[in-house]
């Protein structure tokens, strides 16, 4: 059985660490390289995250922060530009998972640590791995939309679309085997899937609205692998006019698929605060600085890891795991147009 982790759980644990950890004693340069802004988690939640750790732990580091806009060839322009300005560390989401293994050559040859982040590199290891635990999460969606489709007495043999994310993302490839255990163990048939490259929710459109026209009403739910590709695919329901709108998962608690959650329009998706992990990565990176070994809670792809699994969330415990435990506010998420919905679900009086 694996073991599962809470949303609380995982913040007492790193906040205990980040109390208990003495300063770094280097003042260094480090780098915080995200892969693309197709989600906008990596500015509002991931680098602020980091950033906010890193000022706690090491107030004399520089940290530069860069984004790759979806474009491997960029990401290596930048890992050489960070190393020429003296990084010490990269913390790196790569765009492109294989082609990151040539980025972990290029620095650790030149005494600079990468800290694989979100998105793991399987083929030469890093120095320390950090994310959620991506199998887990797409296992989570997928087996709650089953469940869903149990409990709605949905028949054996009825059909689902399969979403996933980019080909080039090894996590998206975790997540698809998490989705895939939930799938082939279940009655229920998966009519097609799907690998959105750079996860670009109108590509996830365009594949739905062609598999709304070849399969109509045999669809009975879709799995999509985050909310952008979500998102993308009950725009193409919606599109098609289909009414009721199938249950469909996601994964990333963006602001847009807690209101279509809260809407009615989309079945679930995972609350990760990226604070977690980002504060995660900032303590690897102090005690890397301190001269010392991080310890390896797991071991993926030869790396040292940690990884957190976070909460399913649906519309039924929504308020709780959103906005009681201060994820989100209502005034950001309950505007006009999601206002009554929010009040019938307790959100708001």
């Amino acid at each position: 059985m694996k073991k599962r982790y809470s949303i609380a759980a995982a913040s007492a644990l790193v906040t205990g660490l980040l109390s208990t950890a003495a300063l770094a004693q280097e003042a260094a340069t480090v780098a915080f390289l995200m892969p693309d802004q197709a989600s906008t988690r990596y500015e509002e939640h991931d680098f602020p995250g980091f950033k906010a750790a890193m000022d706690e732990l090491c107030p004399d580091c520089t940290v530069v922060y860069q984004n790759a806009n979806a474009d491997a060839s960029l990401q290596q322009q930048q890992i050489n530009s960070v190393i020429a300005q003296g990084a010490k560390i990269v913390v790196l989401d790569p765009v492109d998972s294989s082609a990151a293994a040539g980025l972990v050559q290029i620095a650790q040859s030149q005494d600079v640590k990468i800290i694989a982040y979100d998105r793991p590199i399987p083929d030469v290891p890093a120095d320390y791995y950090v994310s959620f635990d991506n199998e887990g999460i797409g296992e989570a969606i997928a087996q709650s939309l089953v469940d869903h489709l149990k409990a709605e007495g949905v028949e054996a043999g009825a059909g689902v679309l399969q979403i996933n994310g980019s080909p080039t993302d090894a996590a998206a490839g975790l997540i698809r085997d998490g989705i895939d255990s939930a799938l082939d163990g279940s009655e229920y048939e998966t009519l097609a899937e799907y690998d959105t490259p750079d996860w670009a929710p109108p590509k996830a459109q365009e594949w739905a609205a062609g598999q709304i026209t070849r399969f109509g009403d045999e669809i009975t739910g879709i799995v999509a692998a985050n909310d952008g590709t979500a998102g993308g695919a009950i725009a193409a329901l919606k599109a098609a006019g289909v009414d009721p709108v199938p249950p469909v998962t996601g994964n990333d608690a963006t602001i847009a698929a807690l209101q279509l959650i809260i809407a009615g329009d989309q079945y679930n998706t995972i609350s990760k605060p990226s604070e977690i992990v980002a504060r995660a990565a900032a303590e690897v990176v102090a005690t890397f600085l301190k001269g010392e070994t991080p310890e390896a809670k797991t071991t993926l792809y030869d790396t040292p890891s940690e990884l957190f699994v976070p909460a399913v969330v649906t519309r039924e415990n929504i308020k709780a795991e959103i906005f009681d435990k201060g994820i989100q506010t209502p005034e950001e998420v309950c505007t006009a147009e999601y206002a009554d919905a929010c009040k019938e679900l307790g959100i708001l009086e």
